[in-house]
């Protein structure tokens, strides 16, 4: 199963204090590294100390994009963060994709809240304003890139055992979504592109892995190097590869 994501990170120490603090999540394990999550079916957000000091820069052509927290009600998430000083963009509903907003960590790592419904469907819960995030917040989604999408499908779906959830072409921008995962559900439409699956994919009690395939030809992912700070590897439990 997919069990999370690893990251080298400048201090483990206090990025986990920010995890925690500001956005509810756990300490799930200690050693050798700090392990954090929500509990449950969802994944874990693995830190470990880089090799570098340089503080980590994103890239659009970086191989790692972002976690997706998914939650019943982004705007209560919104305005704890505001009301923290975290610098984050306004929740809206982009395209038929989902009602969401962006910020990043205090290391530069890209994070999105993303509402288990669309703006104007109704929430599958109304939130409670007391708890961080609003409360039932889960790391929904691990997002990678990739220019080759022929070639990351055969990966995780033959390798890894993965199974194809959902495909999301992007009006206007040059980029499709695919959303896989370790599951035996099926979407309620057997069309992976239908739009209605997506707030069903978003409510989903575990984490998917999220490619963001690049279509443009003269696009170069740049893949991580392992004495850098960033992205270290996808984190996979419990099946053979």
């Amino acid at each position: 199963m997919l069990a999370g994501v690893a990251l080298n990170v400048v201090s483990p120490v206090a990025l986990a204090a920010f995890y925690v603090g500001s956005l509810g999540m756990r300490v799930l394990r200690k050693a050798p590294y700090v392990r954090l999550g929500y509990g449950g079916q969802g994944a874990c957000l693995e830190l470990r100390p880089s090799l570098s000091r340089v503080p980590y820069r994103h890239d659009g052509l970086d191989t790692y994009w972002k976690i997706g927290i998914a939650m019943p009600n982004v705007d209560i998430a919104y305005d704890q963060l505001c009301n923290a000083g975290i610098a984050i963009s306004e929740p809206r509903q982009f395209q038929e994709i989902g009602y969401m907003c962006h910020f990043s960590d205090p290391e530069g790592f890209q994070i999105e809240l993303l509402q288990h419904t669309f703006q104007d469907q109704t929430r599958t819960a109304a939130g409670d304003p007391a708890l961080p995030l609003g409360g039932s917040g889960e790391i929904g989604q691990i997002t990678l890139r990739t220019a080759d999408i022929g070639g990351a499908l055969d990966l995780y779906q033959t390798k890894w055992g993965m199974r194809l959830l959902s495909v999301q072409p992007v009006e206007d921008r040059d980029f499709t979504l695919y959303f896989l995962a370790h599951t035996d559900e099926s979407p309620p439409d057997p069309d992976t592109e239908a739009v209605g699956n997506r707030p069903w994919l978003w409510q989903r009690p575990y984490t998917t892995l999220e490619l963001q395939h690049l279509r443009n030809p003269a696009s170069r992912i740049r893949p991580p190097s392992p004495d850098e700070t960033g992205y270290a590897e996808l984190l996979f439990e419990d099946i053979e590869p």
